[in-house]
């Protein structure tokens, strides 16, 4: 039994990270042969055709004979079905160090995406008040038997399931944080927290404003990419959760701006 269960284990690794590496491809090239890819991953035609039709079924590619024409936008990220599979156990481990960062009591305004879904799971057994800023840690947080659950209302963006726009800023900025917890596409000394969708954007720094301490949360991948958006510089932030792989220059570079660095191991 524990036999066929590592199997599983290691096909299902080695599946997310052939996805990862097509859509890498995906970003520089308008299209990929169903042929060329099998031979350059050492599995069958079938086996990239159903890798192709999870990534239609995602909205990355348009499946054509052959093969698949990209459907990503350099200056946009991966869908949310895709991010929520990528560096699981590392983002488990970024979700648990911030949420020990949290006293109870305390009023949180949590960000959408997935490594802050990840701190939302830790925060289920808190005894806190919590505006969540996507679906899915609503739908989670909705069970947690001592959360007070605050809805900020406002427009949902497909896919992402982010609350955004006029509504949900003015209801941001209607109340007080002890803590905001925000998550990013990019964060880099030079170019500060980023983001790839404007209208988050200006619910990041909505939420930014509107607390007492601003906690970043990250994967290390993040230090490698800068997104469309400029949300805030790093000075503006409080303290950073990434795991130990984040590059030395930038972790330098947080520290000198007077940020503090938590640092979660990475898997071996």
């Amino acid at each position: 039994m524990l036999s066929l269960y590592c199997a599983h284990f290691l096909c299902l690794y080695e599946h997310m990270e052939r996805l990862h590496l097509i859509m890498n491809r995906l970003r520089t090239n308008d299209s990929v042969s169903v042929a060329e890819l099998a031979e350059e991953h050492g599995v069958s035609d079938m086996t990239i055709r159903r890798d192709l039709d999870e990534l239609a079924q995602q909205g990355v590619v348009r499946r054509i004979r052959g093969g698949a024409l990209s459907l990503l936008l350099r200056g946009e990220e991966p869908p949310f079905g895709i991010r929520e599979r990528e560096a699981v156990e590392v983002k488990q481990r970024i979700g648990a160090e911030t949420a020990a960062l949290i006293a109870d009591g305390e009023a949180v305004v949590l960000d959408g995406g997935t490594t802050a879904l990840e701190v939302a799971r830790s925060l289920l057994d808190r005894r806190l008040t919590v505006l969540p800023l996507a679906l899915q840690a609503v739908s989670l947080l909705a069970a947690a038997p001592r959360v007070r659950l605050v809805l900020p209302g406002g427009e949902v963006r497909p896919g992402e399931l982010n609350f955004m726009g006029p509504l949900t800023e003015s209801s941001i900025r209607a109340l007080r944080f002890d803590t905001a917890v925000i998550g990013c596409c990019g964060l880099s000394s030079e170019h500060g927290l980023t983001a790839h969708d404007l209208p988050e954007v200006a619910v990041k720094q909505a939420a930014i404003a509107a607390a007492r301490r601003v906690i970043a949360v990250c994967d290390s991948g993040k230090f490698t990419r800068t997104a469309f958006g400029a949300v805030c510089p790093i000075s503006r932030l409080d303290v950073v959760v990434t795991d130990d792989a984040v590059p030395r220059d930038q972790h330098d570079a947080l520290l000198a701006a007077g940020v503090t660095v938590r640092l979660v191991k990475e898997l071996a």
